[in-house]
């Protein structure tokens, strides 16, 4: 079987060599046959229409466009994943603010998600669920296909937005008129995040094949951090200048709760005189859990009544709790599964710490600028885009690598005071500074405007 790609599509005749394993009886490739024929022929025809050399005169026509198009309102097609009310979750959560706070910065919002008919009523008609995430894959591309087709015939001049690449694969016969302007917010490489799990096999194949595809045709590609840039740039080949770099946003105003420490931790039934660390992830293995749970047994010889405490939901929290029963933790280390919406800006505030202690592929760590609303400091492995959430705030933020020792001493020095930490105020400030939402939208709508403007 040929090996994950590190960079550009498979090879050309992947799909034959599936197809031939197939029919032979070797391998029984099932539904996920069915699809990955599905993709290749949009991606083909993608790249058949829209890739191919602009002829002068047509090169003419459409900048004549461009330019009649730059005076009109600046209205937008949102393709995402799914409605954040339904299927909670980072990307979802990004797109239904982008989708409720465009409005107030003069940008029109029509968007598409997989998702029940309640979204279009509990939305004002402005988000469409196009099918239930249950339904069969192949139904919610062309789905989203045939809605998005309806949309955009409607209204030719709006630019076309993608959330999630697998989600984007169906625009792309709709977007062989190089007039029309796209744009993509990548918030991670899905195959590599696939890989990173530990997952083989055809599906990370394809995966890349659909990244690579939409990456490639977009105008400008929206990203968190430089670190996801330059994934973008060194795996997918998208150039320097279509990369805009935009850091997640956070509602600070719902962040900045008026209660105490104590009062918080009275709300959430936690220890009221103990250090605390908190670590709000999914439980998978890129998270790098099992390593803080590790710095735990150093952590707790030099603060012996420390707490970490970590929240979130995900495939290895069985192996995390077994590790810490292994480890005679329990004293020290939780799991204290899922904190809903309503309460995480009362457990970032609770905490006298939290910690990001991701290994892999973190693209920036929208958690960090919301436990810095609440005036918590955040503590980062230098991983990916999670330096660039601290940068200039404070230097010993960052802990010197990933590992579980290097967790343990970044932890102690701040829980003892070696590591001087930034003020409630300082840590406030800086996320309203960079990360309010006002900021941020105003930012995307300057790339949307600029895409069109192309």
């Amino acid at each position: 079987r040929p090996a994950f790609p590190a960079r550009g599509w498979v090879r050309p005749d992947f799909t034959r060599h599936i197809l031939d394993e197939h029919l032979s009886g070797a391998h029984d490739w099932g539904d996920q046959l069915f699809t990955l024929l599905v993709l290749e022929v949009w991606a083909r025809l993608a790249i058949d229409g829209s890739l191919q050399r602009t002829d002068p005169l047509d090169a003419l026509i459409a900048g004549a466009t461009l330019r009649r198009t730059a005076v009109t309102p600046l209205r937008t097609l949102q393709v995402g994943m799914e409605w954040f009310d339904e299927r909670p979750g980072g990307l979802n959560r990004v797109f239904a603010e982008l989708v409720n706070r465009l409005p107030a910065h003069g940008v029109g919002v029509r968007a598409l998600v997989v998702g029940s008919d309640a979204v279009v009523r509990d939305t004002s008609g402005r988000v469409l669920g196009v099918a239930p995430h249950t339904a069969p894959l192949v139904r919610r591309l062309r789905r989203l296909r045939d809605e998005a087709a309806l949309q955009l015939r409607a209204d030719p001049d709006a630019v076309v937005v993608a959330h999630f690449a697998l989600y984007a694969v169906p625009l792309l016969g709709l977007l062989r008129d190089r007039r029309r302007a796209f744009v993509f917010h990548f918030q991670g490489p899905w195959a590599q995040e696939t890989c990173a799990e530990k997952v083989r096999g055809v599906t990370l194949f394809l995966k890349a094949r659909v990244e690579r595809a939409v990456y490639q045709r977009a105008d400008a590609c929206i990203v968190l951090s430089g670190a996801f840039g330059r994934i973008l740039n060194e795996s997918f080949g998208v150039p320097w200048e279509k990369i805009y770099i935009i850091p997640g946003g956070v509602d600070c105003a719902r962040f900045e709760v008026k209660e105490t420490r104590a009062e918080c931790r009275a709300r959430l039934g936690w220890a009221a005189d103990r250090p605390i660390v908190l670590a709000v992830r999914r439980l998978t293995h890129r998270m790098g859990l099992g390593q803080l749970i590790g710095a735990v047994a150093t952590l707790r010889r030099r603060v012996p009544d420390v707490l970490v405490l970590i929240a979130g939901r995900g495939s290895i929290e069985d192996e995390l709790r077994a590790q810490i029963q292994r480890a005679q933790l329990e004293e020290h280390c939780r799991l204290v599964g899922f904190i809903a919406e309503d309460d995480l800006p009362y457990a970032f505030r609770a905490a006298t710490l939290s910690v990001v202690p991701s290994v892999a592929l973190e693209g920036y760590g929208l958690i960090v600028p919301e436990s810095l609303a609440t005036g918590t400091p955040a503590l980062v492995t230098p991983v990916g885009g999670l330096p660039e959430t601290v940068e200039g705030l404070a230097p010993h933020l960052v802990f010197r690598d990933s590992s579980a020792e290097a967790i343990a001493e970044g932890l102690a020095d701040a829980l003892t005071g070696v590591a001087p930490m930034p003020t409630e105020e300082e840590c406030r400030a800086y996320a309203r500074r960079r990360n309010d939402w006002p900021v941020i939208v105003e930012q995307v709508r300057r790339v949307y405007d600029g895409a069109r403007s192309r």
